[in-house]
């Protein structure tokens, strides 16, 4: 930031007041100001610096208020974060006017007043308190959050000696009460976790409350201070100093005091500390919120041992009849615990997994693997001890691999849930990336799509959890767990992640000793990850051409089946956005049809559409038959017919429970021009978002195809027995779902042209017009090369947003094209979406003429 922008941040945060009662006009504000601007200035430093004016100035204001109030026997104390010294730009200055009691209450209130008031006419935000030790003392009994601030205490000014006699005591009643108070604070800090998610996985990252955040580094602190154990100490005062001073910056940049790094203010806190973008502040804040949190977990089942222990030396004590003894102190010298072997030099101790006493990791290279293997199949944590001795001692693993090596690694891999929590012990010592040096580019890796949950290491883990619980279904589950560790490996590099991957998958399973054949499958898995859901849901899968292009990619039977797990592990790793039942029920039909082709079916066999379910038969004759759209809800196959004003008239509602992904509108109308753009108009004018949506069209039997009356078709409705169906997954925006006689009227309307769907929406956005967030990539849209023989297939990528598919419908109606078929997807606040496109008499575009349809559907949407 600049002096100027700084100079103008604090005079207007200041109240533009830099005079106080006894600095003058160059005291504390002008002083706070100059440190502040100074870049010399930063970090601990800083910190420090600021905590040391701010103390100078205080104690001014004590001793002056004291001298007016006739006052003595007081002390000014800081707790919390101000206590330990770290006062941010925009901290709040938590303070407490300390006094013995001896002087008049009247006395002291006012001794209090000159001192809050001067903090509050300089803007400053305070957390205050008076009290006498014993109330001090009592209060924190009381209140573990007081009990926690005071833990820190610091003298001011004052009388030191009250203030190190409350200290003192505070310390020793919290000695006293650790075995009743820390489980409090490890409940305390859960349900904060619970609230504000894991700091080390959050795009907008809340630097104190967030779980891995400054909140747990106080935990640990008052951890330390019980004596009962202690928090692994190796990176944890790094990652603490990282965290402070990414709310530095923070605090600077923005010029109040949040401690949530929203999006829109991460690349100036990067440009502020030094750092090359948003992407590289994530990532190291991620680093450090890992090293909190891990150290967290180590702490806090220590406490648990330890407080485990303590309860069981009073029964121990009784069966030996009174005698003394040392029950419980056989965890450090390794006597009276009893170890039970899992693996070669692997045993239980005390529920932790650690090394066996004849165990050698500078002669058993494998010894890594084997430990965090057994740990994980027994669900067990491993022991921070053993990782250290490992991560210290045990020589690194020959190329290729031995056998045993890459079993443990299988093995490690599916266990399921309990890997995750291995994985993490091995990587905070640095073990993972020694195992496999590529681990080092994704490692804390931001992903910007909100679909995504997890960094992208985590993410691969995860994947690898996911596939653990498929493993009965594909013949290699060794080439599953070690894809799904991979398939994302190529997010560290330049380029299409699945190129870039293929490579690095092909490098990684040589190095830990699969054979020729099984790197390739390996290779072709992690390069067409992404190919099964991207073709079942943007591709037609009644066109030969789509399934393939599938079998050309995949190649055998088995790879597909692979694929297939691989697919639905990745997506349910991502998050609830990515994989649904109807998705799944996509990506299956697609692999039974490839299955065909690569069983030596000829594919011209399925190059005729699918028939139509039941329902939809039935829609569609009805919709001939009336001449009319008709529209069915899935969950309660609600049919909305002619003549139906309301959902009164025909009691019918459709307030059944959706799925998480949306409810099911079917819908059926004649083949004719303009029912893509008037359905998603309907829709949207109602506020129903579209999910995920089909449409495609079929031709009834001619003995169906009859209209009442023998009755010629309308204008713009093409003759014969073509109709047009709709499969539309929505939920609706706010509050319930409209009645299904609503949405027909309303698109009978919008067919009609009667019901100006553009004005109306138009009007809607300008009456509630929406807060305008992180600015969006511009849309793009291509035309798939060789995607269909039969259409032109036209794909649009651009940020979901009310109306969308109701402006590419217009575009593309403006294009003069028809729409054969499309696949509508939408992933969190991205739309991807494939339009099949032909002339108006059912060929297939021209290159020229397909790439202008593309241009000017782009140019509709920017």
């Amino acid at each position: 930031m600049t002096a100027e922008s700084l100079e103008d941040l604090d005079e207007q945060s200041l109240g533009e007041k830099k005079e106080t009662s006894d600095s003058g006009p160059g005291g504390y504000a002008a002083a706070r100001l100059r440190l502040l601007q100074e870049e010399s200035q930063s970090g601990p430093s800083r910190r420090a610096a600021l905590a040391r004016l701010t103390d100078e100035w205080l104690a001014a204001l004590l001793h002056s208020g004291a001298r007016a109030a006739g006052t003595s026997g007081v002390a000014l104390v800081s707790v919390g974060g101000y206590g330990r010294g770290e006062l941010s730009p925009r901290s709040d200055l938590d303070l407490l006017l300390l006094h013995d009691g001896s002087a008049d209450a009247g006395a002291v209130a006012t001794l209090a007043d000159r001192v809050w008031y001067p903090v509050w006419d300089l803007g400053l935000a305070l957390d205050h308190s008076v009290r006498t030790p014993a109330e001090a003392r009592k209060t924190a009994g009381e209140d573990l959050k007081v009990q926690l601030g005071l833990l820190d205490a610091r003298h001011v000014a004052g009388d030191a000696a009250l203030t190190a006699g409350m200290r003192t005591a505070v310390l020793a009643d919290w000695r006293n009460q650790a075995p009743k108070r820390l489980p409090e604070l490890n409940e305390l800090c859960q349900e904060r976790a619970e609230r504000q998610g894991e700091l080390q996985f959050l795009l907008e990252p809340d630097l104190k409350e967030a779980r891995g955040g400054l909140r747990d580094v106080t935990a640990l602190r008052a951890v330390a201070a019980s004596w009962l154990a202690d928090a692994p100490r190796e990176g944890l005062e790094d990652a603490r100093r990282r965290l402070l001073d990414a709310r530095d910056a923070l605090h600077l940049s923005t010029g109040r005091a949040t401690d949530r790094l929203a999006l829109q203010e991460q690349d100036q806190v990067a440009a502020d500390l030094g750092l090359l973008d948003a992407d590289a502040l994530l990532r190291q804040v991620y680093e450090a919120a890992r090293t909190v949190s891990y150290a967290g977990d180590v702490t806090w089942r220590e406490v648990g041992r330890v407080l485990r222990a303590r309860a069981a030396r009073p029964r121990l004590r009784s069966l030996l009849g009174g005698r003394g003894g040392r029950a419980g102190s056989g965890r450090a010298h390794g006597d009276g615990a009893e170890r039970t072997p899992l693996a070669e030099g692997v045993v239980e101790l005390e529920g932790e997994v650690v090394l066996a006493r004849t165990a050698r990791p500078d002669r058993d290279p494998v010894l890594p693997l084997r430990a965090a293997a057994a740990a994980a199949q027994a669900g067990l944590p491993l022991s921070l001890h053993a990782v250290r001795r490992m991560t210290a001692t045990a020589r690194p693993l020959p190329v290729p691999w031995p056998a045993e090596a890459r079993e443990q690694l299988v093995t490690l891999l599916g266990a399921g849930e309990p890997t995750v929590p291995v994985w993490e012990a091995l990587e905070a010592e640095g073990l993972i990336t020694r195992l496999l040096p590529d681990w080092e580019r994704v490692r804390c890796r931001p992903q910007r799509n909100p679909v995504h949950r997890w960094t992208v290491d985590r993410h691969l883990v995860e994947t690898a959890v996911r596939a653990s619980a498929l493993t009965r279904r594909v013949g290699r589950p060794d080439l599953l767990l070690v894809a799904a560790l991979l398939h994302d490996i190529g997010k560290g590099w330049p380029g299409d992640h699945s190129v870039a991957g293929e490579v690095i998958a092909k490098d990684v399973a040589s190095r830990i000793g699969f054979d020729r054949a099984d790197v390739g499958v390996l290779a072709t898995l992690v390069r067409h990850h992404l190919l099964l859901v991207e073709t079942a849901t943007r591709r037609d899968l009644d066109d030969p051409a789509t399934v393939r292009s599938v079998a050309r990619a995949v190649g055998s039977i088995g790879t597909l089946e692979l694929l297939h797990a691989l697919t639905e592990a990745d997506a349910l790793a991502t998050g609830p956005a990515a994989w649904s039942s109807w998705r799944g029920g996509l990506v299956a039909d697609l692999v039974k049809r490839v299955t065909a082709v690569l069983s030596g079916e000829p594919v011209e066999d399925q190059g005729t559409p699918s028939e139509p379910t039941a329902e939809q038969e039935r829609l569609a004759i009805e919709a001939l038959r009336t001449g009319g759209p008709v529209l069915a809800l899935h969950a309660q196959t609600e049919l909305a017919l002619p003549g139906e004003e309301d959902a009164e008239a025909s009691g019918r509602d459709v307030e059944s429970g959706p799925e998480p992904v949306g409810v099911e509108l079917l819908i059926a109308v004649p083949d004719q021009s303009g029912v893509l753009p008037a359905v998603a108009g309907v829709l949207a004018m109602h506020r129903l978002t579209v999910r995920a949506a089909d449409l495609r069209a079929i031709e009834l039997p001619e003995a169906l195809a009859g209209r009442e009356g023998d009755e010629k078709p309308s204008e713009g409705k093409r003759p014969g027995g073509g109709v047009l169906l709709l499969s539309w997954r929505v939920a609706a925006e706010y509050g319930s779902l409209p009645q299904a006689a609503r949405l027909r009227n309303d698109l009978v309307r919008a067919l009609n042209g009667s019901l100006d769907i553009p004005a109306r929406l138009a009007e809607r956005e300008a009456a509630y017009p929406r807060r305008r967030g992180v600015q969006a990539p511009p849309p793009r849209v291509t035309v798939a090369p060789a995607g269909s023989r039969l259409a032109t297939v036209i794909e649009v990528r651009t940020q979901d947003a009310p109306g969308l598919l109701h402006r590419i419908g217009r575009a593309l109606d403006a294009a003069a094209v028809r729409v054969r078929s499309a696949h509508v997807s939408t992933l969190g606040a991205n739309a991807v979406d494939a339009f099949y496109v032909t002339d108006p008499a059912g060929d297939p575009l021209p290159d020229e003429r397909a790439l202008a349809v593309a241009q000017a559907v782009e140019s509709a949407l920017r």
